[in-house]
Protein backbone atom coordinates (compact mmCIF):
# COMPACT_ATOMS: atom_id res chain seq x y z
CA UNK A 1 0.00 0.00 0.00
CA UNK A 2 1.11 3.60 -0.97
CA UNK A 3 0.16 6.21 2.04
CA UNK A 4 -2.29 6.27 4.58
CA UNK A 5 -5.68 5.31 3.48
CA UNK A 6 -8.31 8.37 2.08
CA UNK A 7 -10.67 8.60 3.93
CA UNK A 8 -13.97 11.07 4.10
CA UNK A 9 -16.66 9.15 2.88
CA UNK A 10 -19.08 8.38 5.93
CA UNK A 11 -20.23 4.63 3.88
CA UNK A 12 -19.34 2.38 1.71
CA UNK A 13 -17.09 3.24 -1.40
CA UNK A 14 -18.42 2.09 -4.47
CA UNK A 15 -16.59 3.34 -7.47
CA UNK A 16 -13.31 4.94 -8.17
CA UNK A 17 -11.28 6.01 -11.47
CA UNK A 18 -8.26 7.81 -12.22
CA UNK A 19 -8.20 11.20 -14.07
CA UNK A 20 -6.34 11.13 -17.47
CA UNK A 21 -3.59 12.81 -16.52
CA UNK A 22 -3.39 11.07 -13.84
CA UNK A 23 -2.94 13.53 -10.77
CA UNK A 24 -6.23 12.74 -9.35
CA UNK A 25 -8.45 10.61 -8.00
CA UNK A 26 -12.49 10.69 -7.96
CA UNK A 27 -14.96 8.55 -5.96
CA UNK A 28 -18.32 7.64 -5.42
CA UNK A 29 -20.30 6.92 -2.07
CA UNK A 30 -22.74 5.20 -0.88
CA UNK A 31 -23.39 8.26 1.19
CA UNK A 32 -24.89 10.00 -1.89
CA UNK A 33 -21.77 12.07 -2.65
CA UNK A 34 -18.57 12.19 -5.00
CA UNK A 35 -14.86 12.83 -3.67
CA UNK A 36 -11.66 14.38 -5.52
CA UNK A 37 -8.66 13.52 -4.57
CA UNK A 38 -4.98 14.19 -4.93
CA UNK A 39 -3.18 11.60 -6.32
CA UNK A 40 0.30 12.46 -4.99
CA UNK A 41 -1.04 13.54 -1.55
CA UNK A 42 -3.90 11.61 -0.69
CA UNK A 43 -5.99 14.38 0.40
CA UNK A 44 -9.47 15.71 -0.25
CA UNK A 45 -9.20 18.39 -3.33
CA UNK A 46 -12.28 20.91 -2.38
CA UNK A 47 -15.94 20.13 -1.33
CA UNK A 48 -17.67 16.84 -1.76
CA UNK A 49 -20.04 16.82 -4.98
CA UNK A 50 -23.40 16.66 -3.97
CA UNK A 51 -26.38 16.48 -5.35
CA UNK A 52 -27.43 12.80 -5.83
CA UNK A 53 -30.21 11.59 -3.62
CA UNK A 54 -28.99 7.81 -3.39
CA UNK A 55 -26.11 5.42 -3.68
CA UNK A 56 -23.16 6.86 -6.31
CA UNK A 57 -22.31 3.43 -8.19
CA UNK A 58 -20.17 4.72 -10.79
CA UNK A 59 -18.00 7.51 -11.36
CA UNK A 60 -15.66 8.58 -14.36
CA UNK A 61 -13.53 11.40 -15.64
CA UNK A 62 -14.27 12.76 -19.44
CA UNK A 63 -11.08 11.76 -21.82
CA UNK A 64 -9.84 15.33 -21.68
CA UNK A 65 -10.35 15.72 -17.56
CA UNK A 66 -12.54 18.72 -17.75
CA UNK A 67 -15.22 16.93 -16.09
CA UNK A 68 -16.66 13.70 -14.02
CA UNK A 69 -19.45 12.00 -14.89
CA UNK A 70 -21.97 9.50 -12.44
CA UNK A 71 -24.58 7.21 -12.09
CA UNK A 72 -26.55 6.73 -8.96
CA UNK A 73 -29.69 4.52 -7.91
CA UNK A 74 -31.48 7.61 -7.84
CA UNK A 75 -31.53 6.47 -11.81
CA UNK A 76 -29.72 9.95 -13.00
CA UNK A 77 -26.59 10.75 -14.28
CA UNK A 78 -25.01 13.99 -13.35
CA UNK A 79 -22.18 15.89 -15.29
CA UNK A 80 -19.41 17.78 -12.81
CA UNK A 81 -16.95 20.40 -13.61
CA UNK A 82 -13.76 18.69 -12.50
CA UNK A 83 -11.99 21.78 -11.35
CA UNK A 84 -15.09 23.73 -9.51
CA UNK A 85 -17.37 20.42 -8.43
CA UNK A 86 -20.18 22.42 -9.74
CA UNK A 87 -22.91 20.70 -11.82
CA UNK A 88 -22.54 21.47 -15.50
CA UNK A 89 -26.42 20.60 -16.73
CA UNK A 90 -29.69 19.16 -14.95
CA UNK A 91 -29.38 15.53 -14.77
CA UNK A 92 -29.33 13.49 -17.33
CA UNK A 93 -32.89 11.12 -17.04
CA UNK A 94 -34.49 8.38 -18.74
CA UNK A 95 -33.31 5.02 -17.21
CA UNK A 96 -36.06 3.47 -15.21
CA UNK A 97 -33.33 1.82 -13.08
CA UNK A 98 -30.65 2.11 -11.06
CA UNK A 99 -27.66 3.31 -13.22
CA UNK A 100 -24.84 0.78 -11.78
CA UNK A 101 -21.89 2.09 -15.08
CA UNK A 102 -20.81 4.28 -16.75
CA UNK A 103 -17.98 5.25 -19.46
CA UNK A 104 -17.13 8.28 -21.89
CA UNK A 105 -15.95 7.69 -25.01
CA UNK A 106 -12.28 8.68 -26.11
CA UNK A 107 -13.06 11.45 -27.97
CA UNK A 108 -15.34 12.90 -25.14
CA UNK A 109 -18.62 13.43 -27.37
CA UNK A 110 -20.30 10.41 -26.05
CA UNK A 111 -21.36 9.06 -22.46
CA UNK A 112 -22.65 5.38 -21.99
CA UNK A 113 -24.73 3.99 -18.74
CA UNK A 114 -26.07 0.78 -17.83
CA UNK A 115 -28.21 0.08 -15.58
CA UNK A 116 -30.42 -2.21 -13.76
CA UNK A 117 -33.42 -1.69 -15.81
CA UNK A 118 -31.21 -4.15 -18.04
CA UNK A 119 -31.03 -1.25 -20.88
CA UNK A 120 -27.84 0.93 -22.13
CA UNK A 121 -28.28 4.57 -23.23
CA UNK A 122 -25.96 6.91 -24.78
CA UNK A 123 -26.00 10.65 -24.12
CA UNK A 124 -24.36 13.70 -26.10
CA UNK A 125 -21.35 14.82 -23.04
CA UNK A 126 -21.81 18.23 -24.32
CA UNK A 127 -25.54 18.47 -24.08
CA UNK A 128 -26.94 15.57 -21.87
CA UNK A 129 -28.99 14.69 -24.60
CA UNK A 130 -30.30 11.14 -25.15
CA UNK A 131 -28.90 9.99 -28.90
CA UNK A 132 -30.24 7.30 -30.97
CA UNK A 133 -32.16 4.08 -29.27
CA UNK A 134 -31.47 2.39 -26.06
CA UNK A 135 -29.23 -0.82 -26.80
CA UNK A 136 -31.74 -3.55 -25.58
CA UNK A 137 -30.53 -7.21 -25.46
CA UNK A 138 -29.21 -8.37 -21.72
CA UNK A 139 -31.60 -10.09 -19.90
CA UNK A 140 -30.52 -8.14 -16.28
CA UNK A 141 -28.79 -5.69 -14.32
CA UNK A 142 -25.66 -3.98 -16.59
CA UNK A 143 -23.35 -3.43 -14.21
CA UNK A 144 -20.07 -2.88 -16.12
CA UNK A 145 -19.79 -0.50 -19.26
CA UNK A 146 -16.59 0.66 -21.73
CA UNK A 147 -15.95 1.93 -24.81
CA UNK A 148 -13.55 -0.15 -27.13
CA UNK A 149 -9.59 1.58 -27.28
CA UNK A 150 -10.61 3.44 -30.98
CA UNK A 151 -14.21 4.09 -29.96
CA UNK A 152 -16.33 2.36 -32.60
CA UNK A 153 -18.01 -0.05 -29.97
CA UNK A 154 -19.36 -0.52 -26.67
CA UNK A 155 -19.09 -3.52 -24.25
CA UNK A 156 -21.61 -4.16 -21.92
CA UNK A 157 -21.50 -6.93 -18.55
CA UNK A 158 -24.69 -8.42 -16.82
CA UNK A 159 -25.90 -10.21 -14.51
CA UNK A 160 -27.47 -12.54 -17.20
CA UNK A 161 -24.05 -13.94 -17.37
CA UNK A 162 -23.39 -12.52 -20.39
CA UNK A 163 -20.63 -10.28 -22.23
CA UNK A 164 -22.21 -8.27 -25.16
CA UNK A 165 -20.45 -6.06 -27.72
CA UNK A 166 -22.20 -3.04 -29.62
CA UNK A 167 -21.96 -1.13 -32.60
CA UNK A 168 -21.23 2.03 -30.97
CA UNK A 169 -22.75 4.73 -34.01
CA UNK A 170 -25.21 1.72 -35.01
CA UNK A 171 -26.37 1.56 -31.82
CA UNK A 172 -27.05 -2.42 -32.36
CA UNK A 173 -25.14 -5.38 -30.87
CA UNK A 174 -22.06 -6.36 -33.04
CA UNK A 175 -23.05 -10.35 -32.09
CA UNK A 176 -25.86 -12.03 -33.18
CA UNK A 177 -27.39 -15.37 -31.94
CA UNK A 178 -27.22 -17.48 -35.32
CA UNK A 179 -29.76 -20.33 -35.16
CA UNK A 180 -31.44 -22.79 -37.46
CA UNK A 181 -29.54 -25.87 -37.02
CA UNK A 182 -30.54 -29.34 -35.87
CA UNK A 183 -29.49 -30.92 -33.89
CA UNK A 184 -26.43 -29.09 -33.13
CA UNK A 185 -23.44 -27.36 -34.24
CA UNK A 186 -20.74 -30.05 -34.71
CA UNK A 187 -18.15 -27.26 -36.09
CA UNK A 188 -17.68 -23.80 -36.95
CA UNK A 189 -15.05 -21.75 -39.45
CA UNK A 190 -14.72 -18.16 -40.23
CA UNK A 191 -13.42 -17.27 -43.54
CA UNK A 192 -10.25 -15.40 -44.22
CA UNK A 193 -11.37 -12.98 -46.27
CA UNK A 194 -14.60 -11.74 -45.49
CA UNK A 195 -17.11 -11.76 -42.59
CA UNK A 196 -18.87 -14.79 -43.15
CA UNK A 197 -18.59 -18.37 -41.09
CA UNK A 198 -19.48 -21.23 -42.23
CA UNK A 199 -20.90 -24.25 -40.03
CA UNK A 200 -22.02 -28.29 -40.15
CA UNK A 201 -24.27 -29.89 -38.30
CA UNK A 202 -26.15 -33.02 -37.43
CA UNK A 203 -28.85 -32.21 -39.95
CA UNK A 204 -26.21 -33.22 -42.83
CA UNK A 205 -25.47 -29.58 -44.06
CA UNK A 206 -23.38 -26.79 -44.28
CA UNK A 207 -24.95 -22.90 -43.60
CA UNK A 208 -23.00 -20.00 -44.60
CA UNK A 209 -23.97 -16.47 -42.80
CA UNK A 210 -22.77 -13.18 -43.16
CA UNK A 211 -21.52 -12.16 -39.64
CA UNK A 212 -22.57 -8.34 -40.19
CA UNK A 213 -26.28 -8.65 -41.09
CA UNK A 214 -26.81 -11.97 -39.69
CA UNK A 215 -28.70 -13.51 -42.81
CA UNK A 216 -27.99 -16.95 -44.11
CA UNK A 217 -25.90 -16.51 -47.58
CA UNK A 218 -27.32 -18.45 -50.42
CA UNK A 219 -29.13 -22.10 -49.28
CA UNK A 220 -27.60 -24.76 -47.01
CA UNK A 221 -25.07 -26.98 -48.94
CA UNK A 222 -26.67 -29.99 -49.37
CA UNK A 223 -24.89 -33.70 -50.40
CA UNK A 224 -23.94 -35.36 -47.12
CA UNK A 225 -26.22 -38.19 -46.22
CA UNK A 226 -24.83 -37.73 -42.21
CA UNK A 227 -23.85 -35.53 -39.72
CA UNK A 228 -21.48 -33.04 -40.98
CA UNK A 229 -18.54 -33.41 -38.24
CA UNK A 230 -16.05 -30.31 -39.36
CA UNK A 231 -15.67 -27.85 -42.07
CA UNK A 232 -12.65 -25.73 -42.67
CA UNK A 233 -12.19 -22.74 -45.57
CA UNK A 234 -9.17 -23.11 -48.19
CA UNK A 235 -6.63 -20.35 -47.34
CA UNK A 236 -7.99 -18.41 -50.12
CA UNK A 237 -11.45 -17.93 -48.94
CA UNK A 238 -12.42 -19.78 -52.48
CA UNK A 239 -13.60 -23.39 -51.53
CA UNK A 240 -15.11 -24.94 -48.11
CA UNK A 241 -14.13 -28.75 -47.36
CA UNK A 242 -16.55 -31.22 -45.03
CA UNK A 243 -16.23 -34.21 -43.50
CA UNK A 244 -19.12 -35.95 -42.74
CA UNK A 245 -20.10 -39.53 -41.01
CA UNK A 246 -21.09 -40.34 -44.37
CA UNK A 247 -17.35 -41.55 -44.50
CA UNK A 248 -16.71 -38.88 -47.41
CA UNK A 249 -15.18 -35.47 -47.78
CA UNK A 250 -16.96 -32.67 -49.90
CA UNK A 251 -15.22 -29.47 -51.80
CA UNK A 252 -17.70 -26.52 -52.36
CA UNK A 253 -17.56 -23.07 -53.79
CA UNK A 254 -17.66 -20.93 -51.19
CA UNK A 255 -19.39 -18.03 -53.29
CA UNK A 256 -21.69 -20.29 -55.14
CA UNK A 257 -22.19 -23.46 -52.51
CA UNK A 258 -22.24 -25.77 -55.44
CA UNK A 259 -20.19 -28.99 -54.86
CA UNK A 260 -16.53 -29.13 -56.86
CA UNK A 261 -16.28 -32.50 -58.45
CA UNK A 262 -17.01 -35.96 -56.74
CA UNK A 263 -16.98 -36.64 -53.10
CA UNK A 264 -13.54 -37.59 -52.08
CA UNK A 265 -14.22 -41.53 -51.02
CA UNK A 266 -11.34 -43.77 -49.50
CA UNK A 267 -12.20 -43.68 -45.69
CA UNK A 268 -14.58 -47.15 -44.01
CA UNK A 269 -15.92 -44.95 -41.45
CA UNK A 270 -17.16 -41.41 -40.75
CA UNK A 271 -14.81 -38.55 -41.21
CA UNK A 272 -14.81 -36.36 -37.75
CA UNK A 273 -11.66 -33.60 -39.13
CA UNK A 274 -10.66 -31.58 -41.80
CA UNK A 275 -7.88 -29.75 -42.88
CA UNK A 276 -6.12 -27.52 -45.60
CA UNK A 277 -2.76 -27.42 -45.82
CA UNK A 278 -1.07 -24.03 -45.82
CA UNK A 279 -0.57 -23.33 -49.76
CA UNK A 280 -3.83 -24.91 -49.91
CA UNK A 281 -3.04 -27.99 -52.28
CA UNK A 282 -4.02 -30.42 -49.78
CA UNK A 283 -6.39 -31.58 -48.03
CA UNK A 284 -6.26 -33.93 -44.67
CA UNK A 285 -8.83 -35.83 -42.82
CA UNK A 286 -9.06 -38.12 -39.81
CA UNK A 287 -12.12 -40.87 -39.41
CA UNK A 288 -13.33 -43.24 -37.08
CA UNK A 289 -11.64 -46.08 -39.05
CA UNK A 290 -8.36 -44.72 -36.99
CA UNK A 291 -6.48 -43.49 -40.17
CA UNK A 292 -5.51 -39.94 -41.61
CA UNK A 293 -5.63 -39.59 -45.01
CA UNK A 294 -3.79 -36.59 -47.40
CA UNK A 295 -5.60 -35.73 -50.67
CA UNK A 296 -4.99 -33.76 -53.58
CA UNK A 297 -7.46 -30.49 -53.98
CA UNK A 298 -6.72 -30.86 -58.03
CA UNK A 299 -7.61 -34.00 -58.52
CA UNK A 300 -9.68 -35.50 -55.25
CA UNK A 301 -7.49 -38.39 -55.02
CA UNK A 302 -5.61 -39.92 -52.04
CA UNK A 303 -1.95 -38.59 -51.82
CA UNK A 304 0.16 -41.94 -50.89
CA UNK A 305 -0.95 -44.45 -48.22
CA UNK A 306 -3.46 -43.62 -45.05
CA UNK A 307 -1.44 -42.66 -41.59
CA UNK A 308 -2.33 -45.59 -39.51
CA UNK A 309 -1.26 -45.73 -35.60
CA UNK A 310 -3.62 -44.48 -33.53
CA UNK A 311 -5.65 -47.50 -32.02
CA UNK A 312 -9.22 -45.33 -32.22
CA UNK A 313 -10.66 -42.83 -33.59
CA UNK A 314 -8.99 -39.63 -34.66
CA UNK A 315 -10.66 -36.64 -33.57
CA UNK A 316 -8.71 -33.18 -34.56
CA UNK A 317 -5.50 -32.56 -37.23
CA UNK A 318 -3.75 -29.55 -37.81
CA UNK A 319 -0.81 -28.63 -40.03
CA UNK A 320 2.11 -27.50 -38.60
CA UNK A 321 2.52 -23.24 -39.71
CA UNK A 322 5.70 -24.76 -42.09
CA UNK A 323 3.64 -27.30 -43.84
CA UNK A 324 6.33 -29.99 -42.58
CA UNK A 325 4.25 -32.01 -40.29
CA UNK A 326 0.59 -32.74 -39.15
CA UNK A 327 -0.87 -33.13 -35.66
CA UNK A 328 -3.67 -35.55 -34.78
CA UNK A 329 -5.64 -36.34 -31.60
CA UNK A 330 -7.54 -39.27 -30.80
CA UNK A 331 -9.62 -41.58 -28.75
CA UNK A 332 -6.20 -43.41 -28.06
CA UNK A 333 -5.40 -40.56 -25.70
CA UNK A 334 -2.46 -39.86 -27.13
CA UNK A 335 -1.53 -37.13 -29.82
CA UNK A 336 0.57 -38.32 -32.86
CA UNK A 337 3.04 -36.14 -34.84
CA UNK A 338 3.33 -36.94 -38.66
CA UNK A 339 5.91 -36.00 -41.61
CA UNK A 340 4.00 -34.51 -44.65
CA UNK A 341 6.57 -35.74 -46.87
CA UNK A 342 7.19 -39.69 -45.72
CA UNK A 343 3.81 -40.12 -44.29
CA UNK A 344 5.64 -41.65 -40.86
CA UNK A 345 5.24 -40.59 -37.27
CA UNK A 346 8.10 -38.69 -35.93
CA UNK A 347 9.10 -39.70 -32.28
CA UNK A 348 6.78 -41.19 -29.72
CA UNK A 349 3.30 -40.71 -29.09
CA UNK A 350 2.68 -37.51 -26.70
CA UNK A 351 1.19 -39.43 -23.61
CA UNK A 352 -0.49 -37.52 -20.89
CA UNK A 353 -4.00 -37.28 -21.45
CA UNK A 354 -6.62 -39.45 -19.19
CA UNK A 355 -8.98 -39.56 -21.91
CA UNK A 356 -9.70 -39.03 -25.75
CA UNK A 357 -7.96 -35.88 -27.09
CA UNK A 358 -10.50 -34.42 -28.77
CA UNK A 359 -8.99 -31.27 -29.89
CA UNK A 360 -5.38 -30.69 -31.35
CA UNK A 361 -3.83 -26.72 -32.89
CA UNK A 362 -0.37 -25.58 -33.68
CA UNK A 363 0.75 -22.04 -32.01
CA UNK A 364 1.65 -19.46 -34.87
CA UNK A 365 4.97 -19.76 -34.65
CA UNK A 366 4.81 -24.18 -34.69
CA UNK A 367 6.95 -23.99 -31.32
CA UNK A 368 3.91 -25.55 -29.01
CA UNK A 369 0.66 -27.62 -30.07
CA UNK A 370 -1.94 -27.53 -27.37
CA UNK A 371 -4.61 -30.38 -26.85
CA UNK A 372 -8.10 -30.65 -25.28
CA UNK A 373 -9.45 -34.04 -23.54
CA UNK A 374 -12.11 -36.00 -22.25
CA UNK A 375 -9.81 -35.67 -19.02
CA UNK A 376 -11.45 -32.43 -18.94
CA UNK A 377 -8.16 -30.39 -18.97
CA UNK A 378 -5.83 -28.54 -21.70
CA UNK A 379 -2.25 -29.77 -22.44
CA UNK A 380 0.83 -27.79 -24.28
CA UNK A 381 3.72 -29.40 -25.67
CA UNK A 382 6.82 -28.79 -26.86
CA UNK A 383 6.33 -28.95 -30.80
CA UNK A 384 10.28 -30.20 -31.32
CA UNK A 385 10.26 -32.52 -28.21
CA UNK A 386 7.18 -33.77 -27.37
CA UNK A 387 7.62 -32.69 -23.76
CA UNK A 388 4.35 -30.91 -22.25
CA UNK A 389 5.20 -27.46 -20.54
CA UNK A 390 3.82 -26.88 -17.53
CA UNK A 391 1.08 -28.31 -16.03
CA UNK A 392 -2.21 -29.22 -17.16
CA UNK A 393 -4.76 -26.29 -17.91
CA UNK A 394 -7.67 -27.14 -15.17
CA UNK A 395 -11.16 -25.30 -14.92
CA UNK A 396 -13.38 -27.05 -17.06
CA UNK A 397 -16.21 -29.47 -15.30
CA UNK A 398 -16.59 -31.75 -18.26
CA UNK A 399 -14.92 -32.62 -21.27
CA UNK A 400 -13.12 -30.47 -23.51
CA UNK A 401 -14.29 -30.57 -27.27
CA UNK A 402 -12.34 -27.68 -28.84
CA UNK A 403 -9.26 -25.57 -28.10
CA UNK A 404 -7.30 -22.88 -30.46
CA UNK A 405 -4.43 -20.49 -30.60
CA UNK A 406 -5.21 -16.81 -31.18
CA UNK A 407 -3.61 -15.43 -33.95
CA UNK A 408 -1.02 -13.81 -32.01
CA UNK A 409 0.03 -17.03 -30.19
CA UNK A 410 -0.57 -15.10 -26.61
CA UNK A 411 -3.56 -16.57 -25.85
CA UNK A 412 -5.72 -20.21 -25.92
CA UNK A 413 -9.09 -20.87 -25.65
CA UNK A 414 -11.55 -23.79 -24.90
CA UNK A 415 -15.01 -25.16 -25.36
CA UNK A 416 -16.44 -28.01 -23.32
CA UNK A 417 -19.71 -29.89 -22.65
CA UNK A 418 -19.83 -28.10 -19.55
CA UNK A 419 -21.35 -25.49 -22.06
CA UNK A 420 -18.45 -22.55 -20.78
CA UNK A 421 -15.60 -20.94 -23.07
CA UNK A 422 -12.02 -20.45 -21.08
CA UNK A 423 -9.67 -18.27 -21.87
CA UNK A 424 -5.80 -19.00 -21.02
CA UNK A 425 -2.79 -17.32 -21.37
CA UNK A 426 -0.50 -19.31 -23.67
CA UNK A 427 2.78 -18.59 -21.56
CA UNK A 428 1.87 -18.82 -17.88
CA UNK A 429 -1.34 -21.00 -18.37
CA UNK A 430 -3.26 -18.88 -16.13
CA UNK A 431 -7.08 -18.31 -16.83
CA UNK A 432 -7.75 -14.62 -18.32
CA UNK A 433 -11.11 -13.11 -17.32
CA UNK A 434 -14.06 -15.24 -16.28
CA UNK A 435 -15.37 -18.54 -18.50
CA UNK A 436 -17.81 -17.35 -21.53
CA UNK A 437 -21.43 -18.40 -20.48
CA UNK A 438 -24.38 -18.45 -22.76
CA UNK A 439 -24.43 -21.57 -24.66
CA UNK A 440 -26.93 -23.93 -23.02
CA UNK A 441 -25.49 -27.33 -24.46
CA UNK A 442 -21.71 -28.86 -25.65
CA UNK A 443 -19.59 -26.05 -27.04
CA UNK A 444 -18.68 -28.48 -29.50
CA UNK A 445 -16.28 -26.06 -31.75
CA UNK A 446 -14.22 -22.46 -31.12
CA UNK A 447 -11.95 -20.59 -33.50
CA UNK A 448 -10.98 -17.17 -33.39
CA UNK A 449 -11.65 -14.41 -36.48
CA UNK A 450 -8.31 -13.82 -38.65
CA UNK A 451 -7.53 -11.09 -36.83
CA UNK A 452 -8.14 -12.15 -33.60
CA UNK A 453 -10.60 -9.80 -32.31
CA UNK A 454 -13.80 -12.30 -31.88
CA UNK A 455 -14.24 -15.61 -30.95
CA UNK A 456 -16.97 -18.25 -32.59
CA UNK A 457 -18.30 -20.63 -30.85
CA UNK A 458 -20.37 -23.60 -31.63
CA UNK A 459 -22.68 -25.28 -29.91
CA UNK A 460 -24.88 -29.05 -29.11
CA UNK A 461 -27.56 -25.68 -28.29
CA UNK A 462 -27.68 -25.25 -31.89
CA UNK A 463 -26.65 -22.04 -31.78
CA UNK A 464 -23.11 -20.31 -32.84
Amino acid sequence: MIGEPLKGHTRSVLSVAYSPNGQHIVSGSGDRTIRVWDAQTGTAVGNPLEGHGDNVWSVAYSSDGRHIFSGSDDKTIRIWDAETGVAVSKPLEGHTGCVKSIACSPDGRRIVSGSSDTSIRIWDAETGAAVGSLLEGHENCVRSITYSLDGRYIISGSDDNTVRIWDADASAAVHKTLEGHFPGVNSVTCSPNRWNIAFGSGDAVIRIWDVETGLAVGEPLEGHTSPVWSVAYSPNGRHLISGSGDATIRIWGAATGAAVGKPLEGHSRGVYCVAYSYNGRHIISGSDDKTIRTWDVETGDAVGKPLEGHGDSVWSLAYSPDGRYIISGSDDQTIRIWDTETGVAVGQPLEGHTGGVNSVAYSSDGQHIISGSNDKTIRIWAANTGATVGDSLKGHTMRVWSVAYSPDGRRIISGSEDGTIRIWDAESGAAVGNPLEGHRGYVRSLTYSPDGRYILSGSYDKTI
